[in-house]
């Protein structure tokens, strides 16, 4: 509770929304501060490819195996489209949500066109989906490729969003990801750190990056200046694509005791394993993301 107590809540939550907000804070960071968030987005933004094929359990090609592991596993948020969660969620009411407003596929490359994803629901009707749902609908996410010559689009969108939501006492997590025919390098640290930059001058809660890379540095001490530059904003890091379950946690302990990070969006190193080793993997991340354990803690719980 120490932490929700020193939260700063933002001057564009109303008096009538400052409970919820702080319910809402308490409830996704488990009174940490810190983030674990499940994503599970990737239905459109990559298709089918994380959902099945070699090296990926028979059950994740359907959305519910989603659903399963969120129930049954650590996490803080679960993240996903309003259409997921209307045909899903009400079978798993316990879960706390994030509807994630905008996605697109992976069709199009950049050298096609520079991205541009915009918003698939409106915030009023998010609020409407809450109330006749009555599922724990805490925060909304959006993604900006910053960039792109459309970037002018999303980072309006944004901006309206995150201040609609927390008029609603809602969190917001934006995906920033530079992205587009201008950004030679979607992974420079500076780059990053300006990402960073832009989540707090939107006035997010949460904002979710890339780790940064540049040859011949510590990826986590490059992180360090997007979590400065990201202020009161807390940055968030993407899991990136499969890799060793070792390796993984590893490199998060890194990211959150050496970068400062606050938390991690982990999709598929989670759900493409069977049930029982996702729920595992999810508690294992919660206890280094969350409770603040130890790499070795961490890992003792993934293999038991």
């Amino acid at each position: 509770m120490e932490a929700i107590m020193k939260k700063n809540i933002p001057g564009d939550v109303p008096d009538t929304a400052r409970d919820a907000y702080l319910h809402n804070y308490s409830l996704i960071t488990q009174d940490s501060g810190r983030l674990m968030l499940f994503a599970g987005d990737q239905k459109i933004e990559h298709l089918n490819e994380d959902f099945y094929g070699v090296g990926t359990d028979p059950a994740n090609n359907s959305p519910e195996h989603l659903f399963h592991i969120a129930s049954k596993g650590f996490i803080g948020v679960f993240a996903s489209q309003l259409g997921l969660l209307a045909q899903y969620g009400p079978d798993y009411p316990d879960v706390p949500y994030l509807v994630k407003l905008n996605s697109k596929s992976n069709l199009v490359k950049t050298s096609q066109q520079d991205p541009l994803s915009v918003a698939m629901y409106s915030l009023d009707a998010v609020m409407r989906f809450k109330k006749s749902s009555g599922l724990k609908i805490c925060a909304v996410g959006y993604t900006i490729y910053l960039g792109s010559v459309y970037e002018h689009i999303m980072l309006h969108e944004a901006a309206k969003f995150v201040f609609e939501a927390h008029q609603n006492g809602l969190l917001t997590v934006l995906w920033i990801y530079p992205r587009g025919k201008a950004v030679p390098d979607e992974k420079e640290p500076h780059l990053i750190a300006g990402a960073a930059g832009v989540a707090a001058a939107l006035g997010s809660d949460f904002v979710k990056v890339n780790a940064p890379k540049k040859d011949g540095s510590n990826p986590e001490e490059l992180l360090k200046e997007a979590v400065a530059a990201a202020g009161r904003t807390k940055v968030i890091c993407a899991g990136g694509s499969s890799t060793d379950p070792e390796k993984f946690l590893s490199v998060l302990h890194g990211q959150i005791h050496i970068g400062g990070v606050s938390g991690s969006a982990t999709g598929r190193n989670i759900h493409q394993k069977p049930l029982d080793e996702a729920v595992r993997f999810t508690k294992a991340i919660f206890a280094i993301t969350v409770e603040n354990k130890g790499l070795e803690e961490g890992l003792r719980i993934f293999h038991s």
